[in-house]
């Protein structure tokens, strides 16, 4: 017996708290890499670029000027009033500097924002397919995670009537992420209207709006979001972005949101008490990013966008995928119910998106993310967050696997 795990007690809370699926995938496919398989990997929500010099070099002139030492807890001044001037330029929302907050990534700030509001038995309204750290976070707070499923067929946009359905007394929080992972939808100012016509009948519930795509957008028509379109929405909701996508800054750990003075507060306390201050140096090198040249933000989307065109002509033509186009982002989600029930060369029968998955990794050699990670079955996440030459590649290996089902 382990006598260390024995005396290791849990807390019953984690009991209902799954690990990241993402995270675990993406440590999967590295270690059957190490092992020498030729392992692509359409798992991870990560640009493929490494961040722009400009910002590289701020952080570097921040190391040789000393500014290597604790910052308050939620952030520099003056990084705060580079996310000022970034909301009132593109979103045209003006926030004071007390309505803003920098945490350590926009996971930390969503996280913050739960723990300083969700009581035990609070809900939290998320549509699905949804992210998971959503559902997550808010058991973790003691929340109850209450899931409004969208339909392929509807673009996966939230229905106002299902939201209204979905709210009760106990509703303390709406999330809407667009553009979306896993989907790609993004949400048109009408589709914004109508829900916050839903929402402008029930005070009690605040809104979390998760923009950390907003830069990677496809469409036509700019880029909402809710306390902009609902101007009267926007004394209960938090604004939650960050630099990790459009900059690509994932492992700067950078967040900010914007919201109401009281709530930012609060959010600023749990943060002094969890991680203190985000890293000085990402903070400078944010500020770069934020007021810095912005030109790299249409070369990537147009990258990006290429990247989908390629992805999603290569999965339509595959017998059993059907792969709408989506609006934004870096991920399509296709559906693959007509592959549930065919048999594999071995003679076992594809039960699920996750046996689907699990098939390709050990025949293609490609990861993908089932579907049902995200709450939604018989669909998988590819992520086209790496080069042409890797997608074609990989596109090419689900075909061949996919073909040999009988």
């Amino acid at each position: 017996m382990d006598h260390t795990s024995a005396r290791i007690r849990l807390a019953p809370r984690l009991s209902s708290v799954a690990p990241s699926p993402m995270l675990s995938l993406i440590a999967n496919a590295a270690a059957l890499r190490a092992e020498g398989r030729d392992i692509i990997s359409l798992a991870a929500g990560e640009p493929d670029f490494d961040t722009p010099d400009h910002i590289q070099d701020a952080a570097c002139l921040a190391i040789r000027s000393g500014d290597t030492h604790y910052t308050a807890a939620d952030g520099t001044r003056e990084l705060k009033k580079a996310v000022q001037r970034k909301f009132a330029r593109e979103n045209q929302l003006n926030y004071s500097l007390n309505e803003i907050t920098v945490g350590s990534g926009a996971k930390q700030v969503i996280f913050n924002a739960l723990a300083a509001t969700v009581s035990e038995g609070d809900e939290v309204i998320l549509t699905a397919p949804f992210y998971p750290s959503y559902v997550e976070m808010t058991r973790m707070n003691g929340g109850i995670p209450v899931i409004v499923p969208t339909t392929m067929a509807s673009g996966f946009r939230l229905n106002p009537a299902d939201l209204e359905a979905a709210i009760t007394p106990r509703t303390r929080w709406l999330v809407l992420n667009s553009p979306s992972n896993p989907t790609g939808t993004a949400l048109s100012e009408r589709d914004l209207e109508d829900l916050a016509e839903v929402l402008l009948k029930h005070s009690h519930i605040l809104v979390l709006a998760d923009d950390i795509y907003e830069h990677l957008l496809f469409t036509q028509t700019p880029f909402q979001t809710p306390a902009k379109v609902a101007p009267p929405l926007k004394e209960r909701t938090l604004t939650v972005n960050g630099v990790s996508k459009a900059y690509c800054m994932t492992g700067w750990r950078i967040g900010y949101a914007g919201g109401p003075a009281k709530l930012i507060e609060a959010m600023g306390t749990v943060q002094s008490q969890v991680t203190s201050c985000p890293s000085s140096i990402s903070q400078a090198a944010a500020i770069a990013a934020l007021d810095g040249p912005q030109d790299v933000l249409s070369r990537l989307r147009e990258i990006f966008q290429e990247r989908r065109n390629l992805v999603v002509e290569k999965l339509n033509a595959i017998d059993g995928l059907h792969c709408p186009v989506p609006e934004g982002a870096f991920y399509v989600f296709p559906s693959c119910e007509a592959l549930i029930g065919r048999r594999t060369p071995r003679g076992e029968i594809i039960q699920s998106d996750t046996a689907l998955a699990k098939y390709l990794l050990d025949n293609a050699d490609v990861a993908v993310v089932p579907g049902s990670a995200f709450g939604n079955e018989n669909h998988i996440r590819i992520s086209y967050a790496t080069s042409s030459e890797q997608l074609e590649l990989a596109c090419i290996r689900i075909a061949d696997a996919i073909a040999a089902l009988n």
